[in-house]
């Protein structure tokens, strides 16, 4: 099986401040670890999502995810904005923004991340463990510990 979460899949700097580049910079390793076959199509199939109503949620987190078929099995990748960026929180952007790819299929395979990321992030601790990481392999190990099935 391959893991959810690898250390390449985790940008601690994430660069841009808008919400379509940083999910086409997340997007980018994930075609880049072979995880994505189609990088336009995901990332078309992301924006539908993000259309259906925003992926912000409260302290400063975003999780865009979508199914497609340009996914070739379930991910997860992280990234981290000092600046933070806008995915529609009311309570404004997020520094820490989670990626999940899951291929059409994989209902039950994406549903399931996202709940178990979902009760993670209520936690100040799991937060805050990846506000303060400075090691990608330790967020990788971290969070599939937490998240993974």
């Amino acid at each position: 099986m391959t893991e959810l979460l690898t250390t390449e899949l985790v940008d601690l700097d994430l660069a841009p401040n808008e919400r379509r580049a940083v999910v086409r910079t997340l997007g980018e390793r994930l075609h880049k670890a072979g995880r994505v076959t189609d990088l336009e199509r995901f990332l078309a199939d992301v924006e539908a999502r993000e259309a259906q109503m925003s992926t912000g949620l409260p302290g400063g987190i975003g999780i865009p995810h979508c199914r497609s078929e340009a996914v070739t099995v379930p991910t997860l990748a992280i990234g981290r904005s000092a600046d933070g960026v806008d995915f529609g929180a009311d309570d404004g952007p997020a520094r820490l923004i989670f990626l999940i790819a899951a291929p059409e299929g994989g209902d039950t395979d994406h549903m399931t991340v996202l709940a178990a990321l979902s009760r993670r992030l209520m936690r100040a601790e799991f937060t805050e463990t990846l506000l303060n990481a400075t090691d990608p392999a330790h967020v990788a190990e971290y969070v599939r510990a937490e998240v993974a099935p």
